[in-house]
């Protein structure tokens, strides 16, 4: 008779648990290595739990444009300021609106939060003009007429100033520079123009009516007047114009003023912007990508430029009236930019940063700012930690009651998972600004329950099996695979769940929603690389291989069939002739 052949141990992992055990203890010991390393041991909280900082602000109207103030261009402003502030790390912000007129802005306690307040309201209005006439800041004792006597083009004086060149903050060799100097150029590319006729062309210019010439002496004596070191002064030079008109403008230091062309380029021709650094200087810019209109229209101004003499070769950088930089013009450049001078890193990632996300459809004025305590939050939270406490106690009690030793084996990979859960929000704060509110709170809860179904799915697996009159050891293997199926379908169907939640809400519910998914995925983790192999193991000591009443898995008290492998019956001859 041949001998019987040895059946095969399981195929992969389920022979080795020891392997998968060692990755999630690899796993959880360099989390939690990273959360002190990044010297954030706790998960950032949001403003209903750590406070914060409430802004409202009410929107106001551009002469003739009071019907601006509508439903459509509040949303819109309502979704550029959740990703300016988002876009500095500032999670977990909310912005809606309130009222016709209001939006209120809540930021929650953070390194960036001070950065957020200063932008969240800034209208960010980027022209591109025409520098016309450019003086020192100070007011001009009497309007100087233009050398010509005659204005200028589009009724703008004219008046003889020094080359702005790049990284220049004044407006002549003998100014003196005040303050820090944000100034920069635009630099070209490589990219071919056309070059343009050197036949020179007629004066086409038609004589300037009365009209005309009452609004050129009107804005000459504005510029002569503008006192540019005020910054009361600055804010309020280009308050209340359109794109299509000459203006005059201060620069952003104060330190120079200009008369200003109609707007050529704006900020809505901006496809991207970044903070960068010169590589051969090493000094912060910010990089500018034209859309391909945008560029289109670059390209012709900035040609047309380069034919000009100074100062009607430059070009002002206009962010929300004030001259950002001015650079002069020697070549036609196209679809890419940048604005250099005596940026910091912040600096140039907070101007990066609004050119990014676009200008608001509406300015705004701060009606009120008011400091959020977490006292009635921080109360929530304890009376939240309770509840959970109570469900934890309540499904522990409900495992050793029913499953007796298994329960050990279900609350080591609720501890895991619980490990893990925490450490990888802690992370989450710096790496992608995720702070922990309320609702993520309630999602944590709720992941108990998830997770110690998985558990339980697999537990009975085993305990049919078992029925079935098998052993632990091949009862253990033969359930994982239908255990695993269901456990994959139900967490699918969760996490779905969560996705879906995730994208159609806003605001603090997306908290719990996206707590919900996380652990969703770390239940399938711990399932597969903790609870599976250290089932495995226990399945290998005496006391569940046995059976012990304890143990959860006694044949006796889960009425097993009798076993499956019995010795084949043999019909003994009853005559012994018949032997």
């Amino acid at each position: 008779m041949a001998a019987p052949k040895k059946s095969r141990g399981p195929a992969g992992g389920q022979g080795r648990p020891g392997r998968s055990l060692a990755l999630i203890l690899i796993a959880m010991v360099a989390l939690t290595g990273g959360m002190f390393l990044a010297d954030q041991p706790t998960p950032r909280l949001g403003i209903d739990l750590a406070g914060g900082t409430s802004i409202t602000l009410e929107a106001k109207s551009e002469p003739g444009q009071e019907s601006a103030i509508n439903k459509t261009n509040m949303d819109t402003a309502v979704r550029i300021m959740e990703r300016r502030v988002n876009g500095l790390g500032v999670s977990e912000a909310e912005v809606q609106t309130q009222g016709d007129r209001n939006i209120i802005v809540n930021i929650p306690k953070g390194t960036n939060s001070a950065q957020a307040r200063e932008q969240v309201g800034t209208t960010a209005k980027l022209y591109f003009r025409p520098v016309l006439t450019v003086a020192q800041g100070t007011p001009t004792p009497t309007p100087s007429a233009s050398p010509s006597g005659k204005p200028s083009p589009s009724g703008s004086p004219s008046a003889p100033a020094a080359d702005k060149g790049k990284g220049s903050a004044s407006p002549s060799a003998s100014a003196t520079t005040q303050g820090r100097a944000v100034t920069g150029a635009l630099k070209a590319d490589s990219t071919p123009t056309p070059k343009a006729s050197n036949k020179p062309k007629a004066d086409t210019t038609p004589s300037a009516s009365a009209a005309d010439e009452a609004a050129a002496a009107k804005l000459q004596k504005q510029f002569a007047a503008l006192d540019c070191s005020s910054k009361a002064s600055r804010s309020k030079a280009a308050q209340g114009v359109k794109p299509t008109d000459t203006v005059v403008a201060c620069s952003s230091e104060g330190d120079a003023k200009y008369v200003l062309g109609p707007a050529q380029v704006s900020g809505t021709d901006v496809d991207s912007a970044k903070a960068a650094i010169d590589q051969t200087n090493g000094q912060w810019i910010v990089q500018m990508e034209f859309t391909k209109g945008g560029a289109k229209k670059f390209q012709k101004i900035t040609g047309q430029l380069a034919q000009q003499q100074s100062p009607q070769n430059q070009f002002a950088i206009a962010l929300d009236g004030e001259v950002v930089s001015a650079p002069s013009v020697r070549t036609a450049l196209s679809a890419n930019a940048e604005i250099s001078g005596s940026f910091t890193q912040q600096s140039a990632e907070d101007l990066a940063n609004v050119l990014s996300y676009g200008a608001l459809p509406l300015s705004f004025k701060e009606q009120s700012v008011t400091t959020v305590t977490a006292a009635l939050g921080g109360e929530q939270l304890q009376a939240g930690l309770i509840a959970g406490a109570i469900g934890l106690a309540l499904v522990v009690i409900y495992l050793v009651a029913y499953y007796r030793g298994l329960a050990l084996i279900a609350l080591l990979s609720l501890l895991v998972s619980g490990i893990l859960t925490y450490t990888i929000m802690s992370l989450l704060g710096p790496a992608i600004g995720f702070a922990l509110n309320l609702p993520a709170v309630c999602g944590a809860i709720v992941a108990i329950g998830i997770t110690a179904d998985s558990f339980i799915v697999y537990f009975e697996r085993v305990r049919d099996e078992i029925r079935e009159g098998r052993t632990l050891r091949p009862a253990v293997e033969r359930a994982w695979p239908r255990a695993r199926r269901t456990i994959l379908v139900s967490d699918f169907v969760s996490f779905l769940a969560a996705a879906v939640l995730f994208v159609v809400t806003v605001g603090k519910v997306q908290g719990f929603a996206f707590t919900l998914g996380l652990t969703t995925l770390l239940d399938v983790v711990v399932v597969f690389l903790f609870t599976k192999p250290v089932m495995t193991l226990m399945a290998r000591t005496k006391f569940f291989a046995s059976g012990h009443p304890w143990s959860g898995l006694d044949p006796k008290r889960l009425g097993a069939k009798p076993p499956l492998r019995r010795s084949r019956r043999v019909n003994a001859p009853t005559d012994p002739k018949e032997a």
